[in-house]
């Protein structure tokens, strides 16, 4: 098979929308907005992930309200940004691909010093990573974030953005009420999963009512928690149903709760040495220390293997008949074909396309045929406080960190 033969590279549709190929760059978070606004360097990465051939990028992890933020570095959407996004989803169309954006609240994952105020949640409890206490949402305040989702999709349509994904799952707000691990209400909201999915339902009916016509509305889920006491895959396989139910164009399939089960998501080993390195000591210094005396404990490691989801999400793709994005370790073509042979109208990656913007590119004409990532999660390690980047991008990095990250890649 010549290397444009590939189904990888024949077009696809997601609801209203046709991509030039099946590769999508996944929401990975950047942190490259200052001020919590696009700055050049959000510009420049997306437009090179286009010009290097995939067929749509992903705007990271924009919040829908101030409310929502959890890093100083984090898209807020608002009406005054509208004109900078609209400059980086032209420069993405120029380049031949779609631009989506990823909507979503963080819920109690943030600090009143991010957020500007006491973080809320499905229920009250105490965030550790922060650390601080967080207080249940009130029915008023759940309704109008509803409506700020809504309205974050007519800011996304007036930017240029061809789609949105919501962002229901990795233990943010729409996954703290789905999941029985951080809700616990006693209301119409909470319990049985019935209400726990509520507000879920209640955000998509807005998101595809203000979507209309013209946007693809994709919704990220959780196919498990990662722990005990959180979703497991036949919960999740009924909200999955449910959001079919509700019309949305496409489900992307992963897995993990940040504050419970972080590598869940990425898999691997977190380099603890990175992380702690880049934190700020003033804002961070509980978790820097935290991470020092207890790194492996705070964030253990899960065996990474490529196309890690593909067993999981195969159980998913045999129940249910809506269009399903696979996500999670695809870095290899023969990987990248068995996922969509087997029923997947298109993948997602993100470490591939930080080690290589170009790297679709590169697989279409035959230079490579798996991404020369070797999963060190140096990016991962580095993105809670600084921009995401592979640390071969890195001019100056301290040896203890170069150690670290070669004997990650060597494990």
């Amino acid at each position: 098979m010549q290397p444009t033969d590939s189904i990888i590279f024949t077009p696809c549709k997601i609801g209203p929308i046709e991509l030039r190929n099946r590769t999508i760059r996944s929401a990975a978070f950047e942190n490259m907005c200052k001020d919590n606004r696009p700055s050049q360097q959000l510009f420049d990465y997306h437009t090179a992930v286009a010009r290097g051939g995939v067929g749509m990028t992903t705007v990271a992890y924009a919040s829908v309200n101030r409310s929502g933020v959890s890093f100083d570095g984090q898209l807020w959407m608002r009406e005054e940004i509208v004109p900078e996004l609209k400059k980086l989803t032209d420069a993405v169309h120029k380049e031949g691909a779609k631009a989506s954006i990823q909507l979503g609240h963080c819920g109690n994952m943030t600090h009143r010093s991010t957020c500007g105020c006491k973080p809320m949640g499905a229920s009250s409890g105490f965030n550790l990573y922060s650390p601080t206490f967080v207080r249940e949402m009130t029915e008023y305040e759940i309704l109008d974030t509803v409506r700020d989702f809504g309205k974050a999709v007519n800011l996304a349509r007036e930017a240029g953005f061809d789609c949105v994904e919501i962002h229901a799952g990795h233990g943010y707000l729409i996954s703290q009420f789905l999941s029985p691990y951080t809700n616990h209400r006693h209301d119409i909201w909470g319990g049985n999963l019935e209400n726990r999915m509520r507000f879920m339902k209640f955000v998509i009916r807005e998101v595809m009512d203000a979507a209309g016509d013209d946007i693809a509305v994709v919704v990220k889920i959780n196919m498990f928690d990662g722990m005990k006491k959180g979703i497991h895959e036949d919960e999740a396989i009924l909200i999955a149903k449910e959001l079919e139910k509700l019309g949305v164009h496409a489900l992307v399939l992963s897995a993990g709760f940040v504050s419970k089960a972080p590598m869940e998501v990425m898999r691997g080993a977190m380099p603890i040495k990175t992380m702690a390195y880049y934190m700020n000591m003033w804002k961070f210094w509980w978790l820097k220390l935290g991470l020092r005396i207890a790194g492996r404990m705070v964030v253990p490691t899960v065996p990474y293997k490529d196309a890690y989801f593909y067993e999981t999400a195969m159980k998913f793709r045999e129940n249910l008949d809506i269009p399903l994005i696979y996500v999670g370790g695809m870095v290899a073509k023969d990987d990248m074909e068995k996922v969509l042979n087997s029923g997947f109208v298109a993948f997602q990656m993100a470490r591939a396309l930080i080690n290589d913007t170009d790297f679709v590119n590169k697989l279409k004409n035959g230079e490579l045929t798996k991404s020369p990532c070797k999963h060190s999660n140096y990016c991962i390690g580095r993105m809670y406080s600084e921009d995401m980047r592979c640390h071969h991008c890195v001019d100056e990095m301290p040896e203890r960190l170069k150690k670290e990250i070669e004997k990650l890649e060597n494990q």
